[in-house]
Protein backbone atom coordinates (compact mmCIF):
# COMPACT_ATOMS: atom_id res chain seq x y z
CA UNK A 1 0.00 0.00 0.00
CA UNK A 2 0.90 3.32 -1.49
CA UNK A 3 2.33 6.20 1.81
CA UNK A 4 3.16 9.57 1.29
CA UNK A 5 4.09 11.69 4.22
CA UNK A 6 5.05 15.34 4.10
CA UNK A 7 6.99 17.65 6.20
CA UNK A 8 8.56 20.59 6.31
CA UNK A 9 5.88 22.70 6.53
CA UNK A 10 5.69 26.12 9.07
CA UNK A 11 5.35 29.63 9.19
CA UNK A 12 7.53 31.57 7.33
CA UNK A 13 8.09 35.34 6.61
CA UNK A 14 8.41 36.67 3.14
CA UNK A 15 11.43 36.12 1.24
CA UNK A 16 12.37 33.21 3.23
CA UNK A 17 12.61 29.80 2.58
CA UNK A 18 10.84 26.28 3.25
CA UNK A 19 11.87 22.51 1.95
CA UNK A 20 9.34 20.38 2.23
CA UNK A 21 9.86 16.57 2.01
CA UNK A 22 7.69 13.84 1.34
CA UNK A 23 8.68 10.31 2.22
CA UNK A 24 7.16 7.76 0.43
CA UNK A 25 6.42 3.73 1.16
CA UNK A 26 5.24 0.80 -0.69
CA UNK A 27 5.86 2.42 -3.61
CA UNK A 28 9.76 3.84 -5.55
CA UNK A 29 9.25 7.55 -6.37
CA UNK A 30 11.64 7.11 -9.01
CA UNK A 31 9.52 4.59 -10.79
CA UNK A 32 6.48 6.79 -11.31
CA UNK A 33 5.04 10.62 -11.64
CA UNK A 34 5.72 12.94 -8.48
CA UNK A 35 4.40 16.13 -7.94
CA UNK A 36 3.76 19.15 -5.72
CA UNK A 37 0.30 20.55 -5.56
CA UNK A 38 -0.92 23.03 -3.50
CA UNK A 39 -4.69 24.64 -1.90
CA UNK A 40 -5.28 27.91 -0.87
CA UNK A 41 -8.52 28.37 0.84
CA UNK A 42 -11.37 28.82 -1.00
CA UNK A 43 -9.46 28.24 -3.79
CA UNK A 44 -9.09 24.86 -6.19
CA UNK A 45 -5.99 22.49 -5.68
CA UNK A 46 -3.34 23.25 -8.22
CA UNK A 47 0.11 22.06 -9.42
CA UNK A 48 2.87 23.34 -8.20
CA UNK A 49 5.51 21.05 -9.65
CA UNK A 50 6.14 17.73 -11.24
CA UNK A 51 8.70 15.39 -11.88
CA UNK A 52 8.28 12.18 -14.85
CA UNK A 53 9.99 9.16 -14.13
CA UNK A 54 12.96 9.99 -16.44
CA UNK A 55 13.35 13.13 -14.32
CA UNK A 56 11.41 15.71 -16.49
CA UNK A 57 10.05 18.44 -14.29
CA UNK A 58 7.50 20.97 -14.86
CA UNK A 59 6.29 24.42 -13.16
CA UNK A 60 3.60 26.22 -12.40
CA UNK A 61 4.31 30.14 -13.76
CA UNK A 62 3.71 31.80 -10.17
CA UNK A 63 6.84 29.64 -8.74
CA UNK A 64 9.11 29.27 -11.59
CA UNK A 65 12.49 30.72 -10.81
CA UNK A 66 11.82 29.87 -7.21
CA UNK A 67 11.02 26.40 -6.54
CA UNK A 68 12.69 23.71 -7.26
CA UNK A 69 11.08 19.90 -7.29
CA UNK A 70 14.16 17.05 -7.01
CA UNK A 71 13.50 13.15 -5.62
CA UNK A 72 16.57 10.93 -3.41
CA UNK A 73 16.36 7.53 -5.19
CA UNK A 74 18.29 6.55 -2.15
CA UNK A 75 15.89 7.98 1.05
CA UNK A 76 12.96 7.48 -1.49
CA UNK A 77 11.51 10.77 -0.63
CA UNK A 78 10.76 13.93 -3.06
CA UNK A 79 10.98 17.91 -2.06
CA UNK A 80 10.14 21.17 -2.77
CA UNK A 81 12.75 24.07 -2.34
CA UNK A 82 11.01 26.68 -1.79
CA UNK A 83 12.69 30.16 -2.06
CA UNK A 84 11.27 34.07 -2.00
CA UNK A 85 8.26 32.60 -0.64
CA UNK A 86 5.42 35.42 -1.00
CA UNK A 87 2.23 35.57 1.01
CA UNK A 88 0.78 34.28 -2.47
CA UNK A 89 2.48 30.73 -1.43
CA UNK A 90 0.54 30.44 1.46
CA UNK A 91 -1.41 27.18 0.92
CA UNK A 92 -1.06 23.22 1.91
CA UNK A 93 1.07 21.79 0.22
CA UNK A 94 0.56 17.75 -0.74
CA UNK A 95 2.61 15.22 -2.35
CA UNK A 96 0.99 12.97 -5.10
CA UNK A 97 2.04 10.12 -6.94
CA UNK A 98 0.32 8.09 -10.05
CA UNK A 99 0.83 4.97 -10.50
CA UNK A 100 -1.97 4.03 -12.44
CA UNK A 101 -4.02 5.52 -9.58
CA UNK A 102 -3.35 9.20 -8.11
CA UNK A 103 -2.19 8.58 -4.57
CA UNK A 104 -2.07 12.03 -2.33
CA UNK A 105 -0.44 12.78 1.15
CA UNK A 106 -1.87 14.60 4.03
CA UNK A 107 -0.70 18.07 3.03
CA UNK A 108 1.15 19.75 4.91
CA UNK A 109 0.88 24.05 6.04
CA UNK A 110 3.03 26.65 4.50
CA UNK A 111 2.27 29.95 6.41
CA UNK A 112 4.37 33.09 4.48
CA UNK A 113 3.34 35.91 6.64
CA UNK A 114 5.21 38.76 8.75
Amino acid sequence: QVQLVESGGGLVQPGGSLRLSCAASGSIVSFYGMGWYRQAPGKEREMVATITSSGSVKYADSVKGRFTISRDNAKNTLYLQMNSLKSDDTAVYYCRMTRGLIYWGQGTQVTVSS
